[in-house]
């Protein structure tokens, strides 16, 4: 479920907030270690990039979390983006019954 009145959590933050700074690790080093590009990493941080189901994977595997995990994160950002984008659109259409 969404959120009302906030924008949900982009993947980033968690990755910067609950690992990287606990961990002292850099961007750089979780790069390397997933076989990404620093860029890559600090524009998913920055909040500039979706997770892919690849990173989903890469992240899951050195974190030790689940693709899901990721991708959920991802898709509730998505579809708050989305609904947000296109609330009125939404709100013309009728249902069937």
């Amino acid at each position: 479920m969404l959120p009302k009145n906030r924008r949900p959590i982009h993947p980033g933050e968690i990755i910067r907030f609950e690992y990287l700074e606990p961990l002292n690790l850099s961007q750089q080093k979780l790069a390397n270690a997933i076989g990404v590009t620093r860029v890559r990493i600090n524009e998913i941080i920055l909040g500039k990039r979706s997770v892919t189901p690849d990173t989903a994977f890469r992240l899951a595997k050195f974190f030790n979390t689940t693709p899901d995990f990721w991708i959920n994160l991802q898709m509730n950002v998505d579809m708050w983006d989305t609904l947000q984008t296109h609330k009125n659109e939404y709100n013309k259409i009728r249902g069937v019954a």
